[in-house]
């Protein structure tokens, strides 16, 4: 089921939209006490809450999670949510190289995401300043989803929570001992075998418990290879005092990165797919000619040899809950994180600016000799992120108030470092080996950021049926960066040297302002109004960074005369929750919400390479000045007793450019634009069916047409996914040695859909990439418990 509830004490919880169980039971409406946490795995069987708050935030629980897909990541499974684009071309979510992600018009890097409050950065794919869900966190572990449309809590330690944010929480672990273990098996050669052993409570409030869990498949359109191993483990100790928590998470991940297909007026040549030739060494050295040339027809969407992502990490975090007393709560978390990484493609030495490239490194000398006699070779990005910081959280409860005030520290230390290797003809590479003793390093650079929050806000209730939320939050950023390696001048299109330096922003006054009123014992009307901030990006190897920039000029420019993008959030909506009596239909659940937002300085890449290319290249960043956006989001779930449960959710989104921007002496008409990649429409379906140890569950996920350069000239049509479910619950005796057994069958894309998942946007006009969407599959699991 989808649960409605809040992250913290002073919002006190409230139902957003429509929730989806057949099966579930209605609570009475209530305010969340001040202890409240997200929904575990134990209670997710039922409603929480339908409670108070002046902003839209959705819950999705655990188990419902693992029936959209086990194993699926955490931001996919929220793609069911009003308002919500998630698209990415496999099944799980897990590949974060082809991951799109919109939501209110704000893409994925204008988002904030937080996992059990530890901040996961902006989930850039060439990450600096964290890690994806799934690397934090095993699926199976997920106890909650909390997704916040508009506008996220003042306390979301984040510093691209421009719009929304995404948080995710672990389940606690459970009050009674015992072993889960799950098998996944399904297409493609996919098999996922979960582990989890819990404790149950022992001494005086302890609980813990382990797990891990490996997962393979093959990727569906080439012999890529996705795996890797994860393990997570928790301790809590709960009594009068407080609440102790420690966590560690280790994740060794492996996914197989796509080639996404160039397309613009004048490519002739567009396949669906671009397949890598690896393990296929012989066919790859046949695809080239002598000299070490792709085949002509083939133009832009050549084919490589390999490509994937590697990542490991370490996150361990240690949280204290100190109840004072009791209208006083004060949390402190202290939390590190380690990243050691690597994305690794290797390509024909021939295909856009590579012979430049190699040329400038190895003058006058034969390249295909000197890069190992294969036409092909190899470069990495090799990541490296070490960063701590500590959130602290005092809440007090005044008469009818309830006031938090709260603070986040966190230091960065990141780097990026492209580097070129042979690939021998005679002993070619793997993808999944770090390869060693490069050719050479293209560049290197190095990034240290110190980010300090601060907030307060009041949640005032003059009246029983009214809330009143006040606060602001500060948000300061100190980054400095330095370049140890240097490319040779022309080595790196669109660059003469990347920049070294300081920049510190500071916005000291980011002020919210929201309303509550209990309209009637079933209706509640909200309004919200919120002033948000993205800091810039501190990363040294592309995106909106001005540490990615072609020149030191540039750089310099860029900090006189940039600032970084705002944003005002208004939302205002009406929330119903009611029981019927109307035959068969017995309870309606809804929400209908209007958002505006006035967005300001906001800033695009341009690829300096149309479509991008291997070769790289410095960042181009546009600053396009305003944009606007108006929406509408709207919700309703019909439940027809505990059987059954009928879920639609409608979004409108119109996010239009409010001016021109310049490229050199060129005017680029983006003005009356639509943000490119994100869909004018969404319609999402759900459908569940409860009969006894049977349940069935369809879904079906319309996504409208999406834009596909900034001027709107290219653009890619709307499509329909769906997918199912159905699970058998096998009887069990309750004093027996398995305690629970189920099966369960998924298939996703049951209608064998073709067309664009993801849109890649990084060209004014002509020219765009797109991935494919991924075919029918099905996955068989069977979950046991002892």
């Amino acid at each position: 089921m989808i649960l409605y509830t809040t992250r913290r004490a002073c919002l006190t919880g409230v139902a957003a939209a429509a929730l989806l169980a057949g099966n579930a039971v209605a609570a009475p409406a209530a305010d969340i006490p001040a202890a409240a946490a997200p929904a575990d795995a134990e209670t997710a069987e039922t409603i929480v809450v339908t409670g108070k708050t002046t902003r839209s935030v959705t819950q999705i629980a655990g188990p419902e999670i693992q029936k959209i897909l086990p194993g699926i990541n955490p931001l996919k499974a929220i793609q069911t949510l009003p308002g919500v684009t998630f698209v990415t071309a496999d099944p799980w979510g897990n590949n974060e190289q082809n991951t799109s992600l919109f939501i209110h018009g704000f893409n994925a890097q204008q988002l904030g995401y937080t996992f059990d409050g530890v901040p996961l950065g902006d989930q850039n794919y060439g990450n600096y300043n964290g890690l994806s869900p799934q690397r934090a966190v095993i699926s199976e572990n997920v106890g909650s989803v909390i997704l916040s449309t508009g506008a996220a809590d003042l306390g979301t330690p984040s510093t691209s929570n421009l719009g929304g944010a995404i948080e995710t929480f672990s389940s606690d672990p459970r009050s009674e001992g015992g072993l889960a273990v799950a098998q996944t098996i399904g297409s493609y050669d996919t098999s996922r075998t979960f582990v989890r052993l819990d404790s149950g409570t022992f001494g005086n409030g302890n609980s813990l418990y382990i797990s891990g869990v490996r997962q393979k498949a093959r990727a569906w359109d080439f012999n890529g290879r996705q795996g890797g191993y994860q393990a997570n483990a928790k301790f809590v100790h709960d009594d009068a005092d407080g609440k102790l928590t420690l966590y560690a998470a280790y994740s060794d991940k492996t996914e197989p990165n796509e080639d996404s297909t160039v397309r613009s007026p004048t490519t002739t040549f567009q396949p669906y797919t671009r397949p890598f030739f690896y393990p296929d060494f012989a066919s790859a050295l046949t695809y080239l000619s002598a000299t070490g040339a792709t085949p002509a027809a083939d133009g832009v969407n050549y084919r490589n040899y390999y490509s994937a992502a590697i990542r490991t990490d370490y996150l361990a975090y240690a949280k204290y809950d100190w109840a004072i007393a009791d209208n006083v709560t004060w949390s402190n978390q202290g939390y590190y994180h380690n990243n050691d990484g690597y994305g690794v493609v290797a390509g024909p030495i021939t295909v856009a600016s590579l012979p430049t490239l190699f040329a400038l490194y190895f003058p006058g000398q034969n390249l295909k000799v000197q890069t190992g006699n294969s036409g092909y070779a190899t470069r990495t990005t090799e990541y490296r992120i070490d960063r701590a910081g500590v959130i602290s959280t005092l809440d007090v409860e005044l008469g009818n108030h309830r006031i938090e005030l709260g603070g986040w520290y966190e230091n960065n230390s990141s780097s990026a470092y492209r580097r070129w290797y042979a690939l021998d003809v005679n002993n070619p590479s793997t993808p999944y080996e770090r390869p060693t003793n490069p050719l050479f390093t293209q560049y290197g650079s190095e990034i240290r950021n110190d980010v300090y929050q601060f907030h307060i806000q009041d949640a005032w209730k003059p009246i029983p049926t009214l809330t009143v939320q006040a606060g602001f939050k500060s948000s300061l950023q100190f980054g400095k960066g330095t370049v140890p390696v240097q490319p040779i001048v022309g080595s790196l299109p669109g660059s003469i040297g990347l920049p070294e330096g300081r920049i510190t922003t500071k916005k000291w006054f980011l002020p919210q302002l929201g309303l509550l009123w209990d309209a009637t014992p079933t209706e509640q009307v909200f309004v919200n109004a919120q002033r948000n901030l993205r800091q810039f990006q501190t990363y040294g190897a592309g995106g909106l960074s001005p540490w990615s920039l072609g020149s030191q000029a540039a750089f310099d420019l860029f900090k006189d005369q940039v600032d970084p993008e705002t944003a005002w959030t208004y939302e205002a909506g009406l929330r119903t929750r009611r029981p019927v009596a109307l035959g068969p239909l017995t309870g309606i659940e809804g929400q209908i919400n209007y958002y505006h937002v006035d967005f300001k300085d906001r800033l695009l890449g341009v690829n300096a390479v149309p479509g991008g290319s291997i070769a790289g290249g410095a960042a181009i960043i546009q600053n396009v000045g305003s944009v606007k956006t108006d929406g509408v989001d709207a919700a309703l779930t019909l439940r027809f007793g505990q059987s059954f449960s009928l879920y639609n959710a409608l979004s409108y989104n119109r996010s239009i450019y409010q001016d021109n921007y310049q490229s050199g002496t060129t005017t680029v008409p983006t003005e009356g634009k639509k943000v490119p990649g994100s869909p004018t429409w969404l319609n999402k379906t759900v459908a569940t069916l409860s009969l006894g140890p049977v349940d069935v569950q369809a879904i079906g996920d319309y996504v409208g047409k999406r834009f596909a350069t900034y001027t709107n000239d290219q653009a890619v049509p709307s499509y329909f996914l769906a997918s199912a479910r159905i699970g058998y619950t096998i009887p069990m005796s309750p004093t027996g040695f398995v305690q629970k057994a189920e099966v369960s069958v998924n298939v996703t894309n049951l209608t064998k859909e073709t067309g664009t998942s993801t849109v890649s946007v990084g060209s004014a006009s002509l020219t765009y990439n797109t991935f494919p969407i991924a075919p029918r599959q099905w996955f068989a699991t069977l979950s046991v418990g002892f």
